[in-house]
């Protein structure tokens, strides 16, 4: 299976890369002459490097026994991070065949990252710090107002034509962003640069915010939602698709929160923010296969024409991880078995849809062996079901989509390549689960080291978004922004604000079915046409 070629641009707050050298190491020369020509008086100040983790130990362990030249790849790298699986001398460790405990040594993205990274793909930025209380980028406006600054906004633009030139076909642009922090408002002045520049080009934004504490500072709290609002209006109205990522049960403030999301075979600490990116990497990584496999005609800008009709750019995301197959059962006895509910949770904080209803939906089974997609029934032998009688696992896929969300415009994918879960990947699966991935009857006797998985993830425009938007929408609407003059402080303008309001609520309408409706007029909320009492009864 091919994939296309990704390339990327990390925007990051001080503190973030760690043990991770901003300009890379795939040009740099560790043995390159730092001799000082200055001759006068001079005091130097040293600073102890980073400790790294086991994983990062035995990655550099093996760069300097160069095993990566034994594979030949462009410029000697391969496997993702210019590690080859072959030729390693025995006495070397093997990181992705190991197994890491690294919950308590990873504190930041660049301490599990096996990926060397192109000296024009990080972007520190030096005014903000990722650790502490002061000097954080915590409002949209700070975001916003980063980029407007001349040097910020020419190093990106710089650094996004350096990668656009070597482009045989331009596709188009992920970006992933934070939602609940500053970081909203860099995402929204990226894809407004993004959608000036490269006009045609599909964008597809991800907003992700991390899994709440029990207990939440209510600045905190009221920041988080505040930038998540304007996040959502600016990141959905400039890009193609814009998709909340998050295991948080909602979006919205509550005294009680809805528990995070869980899977049956999936034992994952919600505190550890290296366990649930994982989780949304899984779905992000499965859900993008329509338009990074050659294999597939689809592009990124058809796959976004799919979904976002009738004004409807926002989309969520559900996930199955591991989708739970046996290791004896087909594709055909698993599904029989789901027809009253998929299998997957939400991974965009919108909670679970009342009744199977879906505008569109774009679907992705990996993981199953073709000889498992279908029954593979004997001659003379009747169907059990209509999905036994299918020929091909795309067809099984149909017909199960067809029976569940009857009248919903669905597209399909079936791949055989499963999801690779090796180091530094957590091992927080349940004992159920084997080496393959599979579902087992019986827990695993002895320790086992899981390498790869079935998933089974889905890209849904659902009339679940209009509950979702219009409870974001009233829960700010009585909110006293005067009280909170520092957010405001940052460049935003009450006006724009005001309209950012404005445009939600038509936004949440356009996920307005008959169902929603009439449940409105039932309970009294029907919208009613302005802004809100904004500055009328502030929350707690």
């Amino acid at each position: 299976m091919s994939e296309t070629i990704s390339v990327a641009v990390y925007f990051c707050s001080t503190g973030s890369l760690n043990c991770l050298r901003q300009e890379g190491c795939l040009y740099g020369d560790d043995k390159r002459d730092c001799t000082v020509a200055w001759k006068g008086t001079m005091t130097t100040h040293k600073e102890e490097p980073p400790v790294k983790n086991p994983f990062l130990q035995d990655l550099s362990m093996l760069e300097g026994q160069n095993v990566a030249q034994a594979d030949g790849g462009p410029r000697g790298f391969s496997d993702r991070r210019g590690i080859s699986q072959r030729n390693i001398p025995q006495h070397i460790p093997k990181p992705f065949r190991k197994t890491y405990h690294l919950e308590s040594s990873v504190h930041v993205w660049s301490d599990f990252l096996r990926t060397h990274l192109h000296p024009k793909t990080v972007c520190v930025v030096r005014q903000y710090s990722h650790e502490g209380e002061a000097d954080r980028l915590d409002a949209f406006g700070q975001g916003e107002r980063l980029l407007c600054e001349p040097n910020y906004l020419q190093d990106l633009e710089d650094r996004l034509h350096f990668y656009v030139e070597e482009c045989d076909y331009l596709q188009g642009f992920q970006v992933l962003c934070d939602l609940h922090d500053g970081f909203s408002g860099v995402g929204a002045k990226v894809t407004e640069l993004l959608c000036d520049e490269f006009s045609g080009r599909g964008i597809l934004t991800w907003g992700t915010t991390p899994i709440l504490p029990p207990e939440r500072e209510p600045m905190k709290d009221m920041y988080r939602l505040l930038n998540t609002v304007l996040g959502i209006v600016h990141l959905a109205s400039q890009s193609s698709l814009f998709c909340p990522l998050s295991l948080n049960g909602t979006l919205s403030r509550r005294p009680q929160p809805p528990p995070p999301v869980s899977f049956p075979h999936v034992q994952y600490n919600s505190s550890l923010n290296y366990h649930s990116s994982a989780l949304l990497a899984t779905a992000l990584e499965s859900l993008t296969m329509p338009y990074r496999i050659h294999t597939s005609p689809m592009t990124m800008a058809q796959l976004a024409d799919t979904l976002n009709f009738s004004g409807r750019k926002v989309v969520n995301t559900w996930a199955s991880v591991p989708f739970p197959v046996a290791c004896s059962r087909s594709l055909p006895d698993v599904l029989c078995g789901m027809l009253e509910a998929a299998p997957w949770k939400p991974l965009s904080s919108c909670g679970e849809t009342p009744g199977s209803r879906c505008f569109a939906q774009s679907v992705v089974l990996r993981g199953i062996r073709r000889a498992r997609q279908t029954s593979n029934l004997r001659p003379g032998i009747s169907p059990y079901s209509r999905l036994h009688a299918c020929d091909t696992g795309e067809e099984v896929v149909a017909c199960y989509l067809q029976t569940l969300y009857p009248g919903c415009h669905s597209t399909s994918y079936v791949l055989e390549g499963p999801c690779k879960v090796a180091a530094p990947y957590p091992q927080f699966f349940s004992p159920f689960v084997n080496q393959q991935g599979f579902i087992m009857e019986e827990p695993m006797s002895c320790p086992r080291v899981v390498e790869s998985i079935p998933v089974l993830t889905a890209l849904q425009s659902s009339p679940v978004l209009y509950r979702t938007l219009q409870h974001l929408h009233q829960e700010v609407s009585r909110v006293d922004v005067r009280r909170w003059a520092a957010f405001f402080s940052t460049g935003l303008e009450l006006a724009e604000f005001h309209e950012a309001l404005y445009e939600l609520k038509n936004l949440a309408e356009c996920y307005c079915s008959s169902f929603d409706l009439d449940q409105t007029e039932e309970r009294g909320l029907l919208p009613n046409g302005g802004v809100g009492g904004v500055g009328c009864a502030g929350l707690n």
